[in-house]
């Protein structure tokens, strides 16, 4: 994703207003006319000084934003943002209710109504992607013409890798389908077995989610996590770019296209 276009979603009221409370009790406590309102009122000395359990709170924040957001494989500035939010509410919400529980109760009740009014903006664009809704269909799809490559997102609804993958998935499925290049997903939660046959793990602890196989010819190609010569799972990062290159879709578009019949008008030209 450009800088263009993380700017673009970035100006969405979604974001600014959870960076907002994700920075609301820091910015009160620097902010002079808040915080001789707020803080003194509640019966504090050093109103607009952090104390000892405040950094605590925020240091460790720090860190647990830090490990969440390279177990999730955030790559660009929005998937921090996004992975951050909740993280960071909740040590607001901590920090707040230490100054004074009311004030605490009282941002639980702002996230909650916040949450309701402004969702995560999902990606509406186009998208060319078959959902398999059974293992039979599947397995079916992959034998049924050996010429079709398939690009194959193994993905599960809860994992959140999963979630900020699927815009990028997406995009790509609008941007290289043709009738030989081709694009699906299915919900190894719902269907275990497809999950067990391609070995990957569906647990809360995976490392696996999401895998994105390569199909040609009906058999396995290239996968996204593998693991090494040692047994060991290598981490992907599922950015756009990494898809291209890993998968070479540039490369396995044009071969589609060349597949693709002539039409008859192009075929009198040519002869």
């Amino acid at each position: 994703m450009t800088w263009k276009k993380q700017m673009a979603l970035l100006a969405k009221p979604y974001y600014w207003v959870n960076i907002l409370l994700a920075i609301s009790y820091l910015l009160a406590k620097k902010t002079q006319f808040v915080c001789t309102r707020l803080f003194i009122l509640a019966g504090e000395d050093e109103a607009c000084d952090l104390d000892s359990r405040e950094v605590e709170i925020l240091f460790f924040l720090l860190i647990v934003v830090m490990i969440r957001s390279r177990k999730t494989g955030s790559v660009t500035m929005i998937n921090y943002l996004a992975s951050s939010f909740l993280y960071t509410k909740v040590a607001n919400a901590i920090l707040w209710a230490y100054a004074d529980f009311r004030y605490g109760l009282g941002f639980l009740l702002l996230c909650v109504l916040v949450g309701m009014v402004l969702p995560e903006p999902s990606y509406r664009g186009p998208e060319h992607i078959t959902y398999f809704r059974n293992a039979q269909v599947f397995e079916e799809e992959l034998a049924r013409d050996k010429r079709t490559s398939w690009l194959i997102c193994f993905y599960t609804v809860w994992n959140p890798s999963c979630v900020n993958f699927a815009p990028v998935f997406a995009e790509l499925s609008a941007e290289y389908n043709t009738d030989h290049l081709k694009f699906g997903k299915i919900d190894i939660g719902r269907f275990p077995d497809v999950a067990q046959k391609y070995r990957i793990s569906d647990s809360s602890f995976s490392r696996q989610l999401p895998t994105v196989i390569l199909f040609q010819q009906g058999k396995e190609r290239d996968r996204r996590p593998c693991v090494d010569s040692k047994g060991k799972l290598q981490k992907f990062f599922f950015s756009s770019d990494n898809v291209r290159a890993t998968f070479g879709l540039n490369q396995l578009y044009k071969e589609a296209v060349e597949r693709l019949p002539i039409a008859p008008k192009e075929a009198k030209k040519l002869q």
